[in-house]
């Protein structure tokens, strides 16, 4: 039997992971064309929160906690992420545009804190002839500062995008097409800047720096090209008067369980990434790696959120209570942060890369998991999809930026105690990262705790009609 072009071209089509998540009004290739926002996100991530905090501590020798500080100012930014993600719902422009402007903007300030970052990263080692002191602090932190500020509006405004086009029944597995695209842009970029930068050198690093912020400039652009509708706006639309942010928070927070959802949320990503600034350097420094493997656990920690939120979808599917599913994230923490603090005493390599893999497959599950209670919450009034985003990663980047401040700050007090205490010499340098991991598996039970009211709400997960029959695969995700 002769098999036409026609029918390659749908067997093709459906064999992809994320088939059933287009729709008429956002088709499969305009989708993962829109996703592309999320590899620079991920991209941006992997220099935050590891490449670039390895490179600091351990090759050109700065502090700890300053190193910390740095990298959580982007914390700064993220508590207004619900209000940006309210400004792109509510945005007026002449051609009808709402969250485009975002998305190019949010590219812009992006781009430029990563172009000028290497330059203030080699200023903040101290290796400069002219100028104050306090320059190469400065210009690292005004450089930090412009990249969160472009990676939180770029994701709010695109994620908020993504889920306009979409329509109710494939909206949930758009969402998480796209965390799955910013977790492999992580998972690839980890990889490439790591073989980029061996041999570390200062050239080196301005090159490859600078390079991703041009990469950031292209694929955003490449993103956003023709998908919002032109849609001119009279002037009487315009000079209407928009909603007023108190007003859409207030109908948002009438859900029912909002606040206690974003203390939770908040909570977790204390737990599970008070580490994000830590694993690189206790890799280089008590397990002596270099700095292409220690790049190679952002890798492994993105491969196990995958994996998570394949689990999730499995069990998501069957109407499982998705704050059920966060408790065992939170377990898998648990677990994983054990297994890194075996690693340092019996010098594994090994039990490091696994720990790695758990905390990304039990940070999976209760990102997955309270995303889509965040979604799925009702809201009321003038309350938007962009405010419920927004105020799902504010209090998701809010925690994560918190932590990593706490961690290097312990990190380093702890060091600087055991260093003055002859007896205690053997633990050092490992101790402080010790006390850290110790910190994040006591937060993760305080998680537990605050999650128990909201189980016990009985929130559950609804697969969209007509799907009950299909199999279960990436594109059944939960958003």
């Amino acid at each position: 039997m002769i098999i036409g072009v026609k029918q390659v071209k749908r067997i093709s089509v459906r064999l992809l992971p994320f088939s059933d998540a287009a729709s008429p009004g956002l088709p499969l290739g305009q989708l993962l064309r829109l996703s592309l926002f999320q590899v620079s996100v991920g991209m941006a991530a992997v220099l935050l929160l590891g490449t670039l905090n390895r490179v600091m501590i351990v090759e050109l020798g700065v502090t700890t906690t300053i190193v910390a500080v740095m990298i959580a100012l982007p914390v700064l930014i993220a508590p207004f992420r619900a209000l940006l993600g309210f400004r792109s719902d509510t945005y007026k422009s002449a051609i009808g545009w709402r969250r485009a402007p975002y998305l190019w903007f949010g590219s812009l300030w992006q781009m430029g804190g990563l172009a000028v970052m290497p330059f203030a990263l080699i200023l903040l080692s101290g290796d400069q002839f002219h100028g104050p002191a306090w320059a190469g602090e400065a210009i690292a932190a005004v450089a930090f500062l412009f990249t969160g500020l472009g990676l939180h509006m770029t994701q709010t405004a695109g994620l908020a995008l993504a889920a306009d086009k979409a329509d109710d029944e494939t909206r949930p597995r758009v969402v998480t097409l796209l965390y799955v695209m910013f977790l492999l842009g992580m998972a690839i970029s980890s990889i490439i800047i790591g073989w980029l930068l061996t041999p570390f050198s200062d050239m080196r690093l301005i090159q490859v720096v600078q390079g991703a912020a041009a990469l950031t400039l292209i694929l955003n652009i490449i993103a956003l090209w023709r998908q919002e509708s032109i849609r001119p706006m009279s002037r009487e639309e315009r000079a209407k008067p928009r909603p007023l942010f108190r007003d859409a928070w207030a109908d948002y927070s009438k859900g029912g369980q909002a606040g206690r959802l974003l203390v939770l949320v908040f909570l977790g990503a204390m737990a599970f990434n008070m580490q994000d600034v830590l694993l690189e350097p206790f890799g280089g420094e008590v397990l002596g790696l270099p700095v292409a493997a220690t790049t190679l656990l952002t890798a492994v920690w993105a491969i196990g959120a995958l994996i998570g939120f394949a689990a999730a979808g499995r069990w998501l599917a069957t109407g499982f209570n998705p704050y059920l599913i966060a408790s065992r994230g939170l377990l898998a923490g648990v677990a994983a942060f054990s297994i890194i603090i075996f690693a340092s005493p019996l010098q594994s390599p090994a039990l490091l890369f696994i720990g790695a893999t758990g905390i990304g497959f039990g940070g999976g599950l209760f990102a997955v998991a309270t995303l889509i209670a965040a979604m799925v919450m009702p809201v009321e009034g003038v309350a938007s999809r962009g405010l419920a985003l927004g105020a799902w990663g504010a209090a998701q980047a809010t925690g994560a930026g918190l932590s990593i401040a706490i961690g290097g700050g312990v990190r380093d007090f702890t060091n600087q105690l055991v260093g003055s205490d002859p007896a205690a010499a053997l633990l050092s340098p490992a101790a402080g990262y010790m006390v850290v991991y110790h910190i994040e598996i006591g937060l993760l039970f305080v998680t537990l705790a605050a999650l128990g009211p909201l189980v016990r709400a009985g929130a559950r997960y609804s697969r969209p009609k007509g799907s009950a029959s299909a199999p279960i695969g990436l594109a059944e995700f939960p958003g």
